[in-house]
């Protein structure tokens, strides 16, 4: 189906608006099925990122900034995000009692146990979302990614 089909238009789209718009579409089809896949974890993209970005650490904790600088999707309120963490038992932050504004954030082990199945769900998504498309596909696909 082409992209006219799916909005529902008979008008002939200019290639690179037709372009933006697969992009947006796929997006979307990308962002619903992880959702799905993370839903029974009760966490959204940017916590399981924030997660995955503290198990690279290697036990090491990180910042609220080095947070923000490896987001996969750049946003301003991972301040937030930590907090709900937090709360699910998956994150710790330890303020330094020499310098009040120096904020660490870890993963505990109940964050790192969930975030296994998490793993898990995510590959299968992943593994769904892309069954269409040949290992060279995606190496080209990759490739004029790339070029952005």
């Amino acid at each position: 189906m082409n992209v006219e089909q799916i909005i529902k238009t008979e008008k002939k789209i200019p290639l690179e608006s037709r372009t933006i718009i697969h992009f947006m579409l796929v997006n979307n089809k990308i962002n619903e099925a992880i959702s799905v896949a993370l839903k029974p974890f009760d966490v959204s993209v940017q916590q399981f990122n924030v997660l995955r970005i503290l198990r690279g650490q290697k036990a090491k904790p990180a910042n609220l900034s080095t947070l923000n600088e490896r987001m996969v999707t750049k946003m301003s309120n991972t301040t937030r995000l930590v907090d709900k963490l937090i709360l699910k038992g998956y994150v710790d932050r330890i303020i330094c009692p020499s310098n009040r504004r120096k904020v660490e954030i870890s993963i505990t082990a109940a964050g790192r146990k969930v975030l296994k199945h998490m793993d898990a769900a995510m590959i299968k998504a992943e593994k769904s979302i892309l069954q269409n498309m040949s290992e060279k596909e995606l190496e080209h696909l990759n490739i004029l990614f790339n070029k952005f």
